[in-house]
This record gives structure tokens, C-alpha cells and sequence, in this order.
């Protein structure tokens, strides 16, 4: 097995952190959810369930896949990025760019790290 490069490792962190920051969103929908009073319950449920099922599918793929070397880890992890940046380019036309920029960025970084050639080697070996 090859070792694991600076650019895997950096590349599991960023997903675990998207993985725990959607954790935590969760959590706090849920929290509001359950202490406030929600114009839909089930819309504000079903958020906060969507929000802590995004964070284990994060943390799963961060972890069993990229961290362990997995080779399937790395199609979801540039999926999730892929995502992300539509999300962020709504943010900043939603005049929220304190959150767009940071969230493109994130992106942008875990894309890099993730295809890069020694990420790629590691995961693929020389084919």
C-alpha cells in the first residue's frame, strides 16, 4: 500500500469538516425545531434530518474512505464539492458573500487536494 500523502490527509480534513459543520447545523435546526415554534414542524424535521444524514455520509466518506485509503472515497468527497459550489455562488448573489466566499474556497481547496497527482497515486497507484 503506498503512503498517504500530505494532499489525502488535507483532503479527508476538509470533508470531515464540511461533515462536522453539517453536524452541527443539524443539531441547531433540530434544537430550534424542538424548542421553538416552527412555522412547519415537518419541513423544520425533515431539514434537521437531512442536515445530520449529509454529516454522517461527510464523516463516513472522510473517515472509511479517504483517511483508510479507499478508492471509493474519493468520488463522493469531489461530488460533495461539486455541490457545494452552486451553493456558494446563491450565497454571495443572496448578499450573504461572508459565507459564499469562504464556502467556494473550501470547495475549491478540496477539489485541489483531491485531485491531485499524489492523491490520485495513492488512491490508484500507477494504474
Amino acid at each position: 500500500m503506498n503512503p498517504r500523502p500530505l494532499t489525502l490527509l488535507i483532503a479527508a480534513a476538509i470533508v470531515a469538516l464540511e461533515g462536522l459543520i453539517a453536524l452541527g447545523l443539524g443539531l441547531f435546526v433540530g434544537v430550534e425545531t424542538l424548542t421553538g415554534a416552527p412555522d412547519d414542524m415537518m419541513t423544520a424535521a425533515a431539514e434537521s434530518a437531512f442536515g445530520l444524514l449529509v454529516a454522517a455520509g461527510l464523516l463516513w466518506v472522510a473517515w472509511g474512505g479517504l483517511f483508510r485509503m479507499e478508492r471509493w472515497g474519493r468520488s463522493p468527497a469531489v461530488l460533495a464539492q461539486i455541490f457545494m459550489l452552486p451553493v456558494a455562488v446563491t450565497l454571495i448573489q443572496s448578499d450573504q458573500p461572508q459565507l459564499g466566499i469562504p464556502l467556494i474556497v473550501v470547495a475549491l481547496a478540496g477539489l485541489v487536494t483531491l485531485l491531485a497527482p499524489p492523491t490520485t497515486h495513492a488512491l490508484y497507484g500507477d494504474g
